[in-house]
């Protein structure tokens, strides 16, 4: 199962404390993934379809919880990609659906309306209600493989009303747009964790957080280890350099034709090509400073360089 499948199980398991809470978690369900079908004599009926059995199970208990009695849930299996079953959810015209899309809010003076007129003003209240939304359209990828949370809405003012939800307890929620559907996203690592903390996805909150730390421990080793290859690719294409004009040094003039501190060096580099700066400073038991020695080796290669100069036509 995916992470997101993992999570929606979760999600399904958080019991509401209050009334309010359920209500507001089923208004979200509907507005995000609930289709409303016609009958006679003004009756509303509604159409849910998800591939979460779990979640398909917890919109019909909130829908009888509602009063709403005469419903059918029919099972098919996709046939390409994936083949998984699609649960679809049927609550069938009645005056019972009309009533609970009123109340929801989704039927306002007998017109349906586009979208909320805003998130619910209860903390709890809100918060069951972005849980609803994850539940009915809601995504997210494993956190090995990127940070990416996304909740796909079908219109685009219920898409800004998530956005301000999220953005009311300091979430930073993108949305943009994809084919005929808005889609509200977080890239953030913290925001996502924060999201999951908030809707009581907790367990998924832990895995998710033990990955992050894996990720991060293993990108500071990559660092480390990038920065001490760098370091010693430094170390031995300056050694090399050096050894080199030291050695023009010797065959054009000798190494007596040095002065002392000069030869001592140059002598000090051929016994210890793969020495450090500071190795070879500590070779000199400590009686010159790596400023010092730094000096003496440019000035070695500032004389090889004027040697080699000298050989040109």
């Amino acid at each position: 199962m995916s992470f997101a499948g993992d999570v929606k199980n979760e999600l399904v398991r958080v019991a509401e404390e209050t009334a309010c809470c359920e209500q507001a978690e089923l208004s979200a369900l509907l507005w995000m993934g609930g289709v409303i079908s016609f009958g006679g004599k003004g009756r509303l009926g509604i159409k849910f379809v998800t591939e979460n059995a779990a979640v398909a199970r917890k919109a019909l208990r909130s829908l009888k919880k509602e009063g709403v009695e005469d419903t059918e849930v029919k099972v098919t299996r996709a046939l390409r990609l994936k083949k998984n079953n699609s649960y679809e959810l049927r609550a069938l015209p009645s005056p019972a659906v009309t009533n609970l899309l009123a109340r929801m809010d989704i039927l306002r003076e007998g017109l349906l309306a586009e979208a909320p007129a805003s998130p619910p003003r209860k903390n709890c209240c809100r918060k069951a209600w972005l849980r609803g939304a994850f539940l009915a359209g809601g995504s997210i990828n494993r956190p090995e493989v990127e940070y990416h949370l996304e909740l796909v809405a079908q219109n685009e003012g219920f898409a800004r009303t998530l956005v301000a939800a999220l953005r009311s307890f300091g979430l930073n929620a993108g949305l943009t747009t994809r084919k005929q559907d808005y889609v509200v996203y977080m890239k953030e690592g913290d925001a996502i964790t924060s999201f999951l903390n908030l809707v009581g996805a907790h367990e998924a909150l832990l895995e998710f957080e033990n990955v992050r730390i894996v990720k991060g421990m293993r990108n500071q080793v990559n660092r480390l280890v990038n920065c001490e290859t760098a370091n010693l690719a430094k170390t031995v294409n300056a050694a090399v350099r050096q050894i080199e004009g030291i050695r023009l040094i010797v065959r054009r003039r000798g190494i007596d034709s040095l002065p002392r501190p000069l030869r001592e060096a140059a002598e000090l580099r051929l016994a210890h090509p793969e020495a450090t700066l500071q190795e070879l400073v500590e070779a000199f038991d400590g009686t010159i400073s790596r400023s010092g020695m730094s000096h003496r080796l440019r000035a070695l290669e500032k004389l090889a360089e004027e040697l080699a100069a000298e050989e040109l036509p």
